[in-house]
This record gives structure tokens, sequence and C-alpha cells, in this order.
């Protein structure tokens, strides 16, 4: 189960904690966060990012996209760690910008970028590896678009949740040591139907 904080959910301005600054955020209300969006801006600790990652054999070149990219970790480590390019879909304006500054400021900004954009509008078919961290309804309401877009062999990594319909290739847990085990699943494209 997907915990939120309670500050999650409150209409107000916070600092962001990324390495190196602090930046002002909005985190909307819960109705702003449903009525805009699949999901509320929760971050995957960065011991899960590797594992999702590794699950998807993400090799160097290989181009990976970040449904709700949030604060842009999953891009980073991609482009860091496993020499891959990376575009992250942002609905938030805040969240875009603050991960758009953190990669120019790590010098990456030629092999990774954040659409601002609603994930729905936006074209997949580039993809070899899709991440996301969304609830299992928001997953059924973007399968139809994953099935159309995406190229056989895209490989899809889903944290927490399952794709509704799908049957994975693989299921992988993580233990980042903060009292939750979490769940990766690996999907191939075309997916195996349950």
């Amino acid at each position: 189960m997907r915990v939120f904080a309670a500050s999650a959910f409150a209409a107000a301005t916070v600092v962001a904690c990324l390495p190196g600054w602090a930046q002002e955020i909005h985190i909307p209300t819960r109705s702003e966060f449903y009525e805009k969006s699949l999901g509320p801006y929760v971050t995957s600790p960065l011991e899960v990012v590797d594992d999702m990652l590794e699950l998807a054999k993400v090799r160097p070149g290989e181009l990976v996209y970040d449904l709700g990219s949030g604060d842009g970790r999953v891009l980073i480590t991609a482009v860091q760690r496993f020499k891959a390019r990376a575009v992250g879909i942002e609905l938030s304006d805040d969240l875009a910008r603050i991960s758009t500054e953190k990669i120019a400021h790590l010098g990456l900004q030629s092999d990774a970028r954040v659409i601002n954009a609603d994930v729905r509008n936006v074209d997949l078919s580039p993809a070899d590896v899709v991440i996301m961290y969304l609830e299992t309804d928001s997953n059924e309401k973007l399968r139809p678009k994953l099935e159309k877009s995406l190229r056989p062999g895209t490989r899809v990594v889903s944290h927490e949740y399952k794709v509704p319909g799908w049957k994975a290739t693989k299921v992988a847990k993580a233990d980042p040591g903060y009292g939750h085990v979490h769940t990766i699943y690996l999907y191939r494209m075309p997916p195996e139907k349950q």
C-alpha cells in the first residue's frame, strides 16, 4: 500500500530537499492531484530506482522514459549509472523546472530532458524502457496507450502497482531497509495477457 505523508496533500509551498539545493515547490491539494494527474508525487527510494533499471536490463544508449518523473532521480540514474538516454514526462511545472535545473547543474542535458506535459498527450513510441510509479487505476488508464504506442521488445517497469490485464514477465522485491519491501513488475511488449 502506498503511504502518503499528510503534508503531501496539503496546499502549501515547501522546500524540496535535492542534493546540493533547496527550492520552493507547490504541493497541490488532493483534489488538484487527482483532477489533473495520474497520481500524487511520491519518490522512489534511490535503491529501488537502481533495482528498477537493473530489472529492465537498461543498456548504454537505450532511451528510458519515466512517466511522472518528479525530481528526475530515475533520469539522472539512467544516464549516470547505466549510460542510457532519458526523457521524463512531468505534469507539475515546479517539478519539471527543478528536475531540468538539476539535470543542467549535473551537465547531463545532452542525455536527459524533461517534458512538462500530461503523459497522455506525449508520444512514447521512441522508448526502449518505460518506468512508472503510478497507482493501479492509472496503469489501467494508460494501458491502451502503452499497447498502441510501444514497440515490440520495449520493457515496462512498474513500481508497486500491477498493470491490470497484463501478466508480468518478472516480479522482483526491493528492500532499501526503510521498513517497507517494494515490489517491482517487469512487462515486455507486446504484453502477455492474463
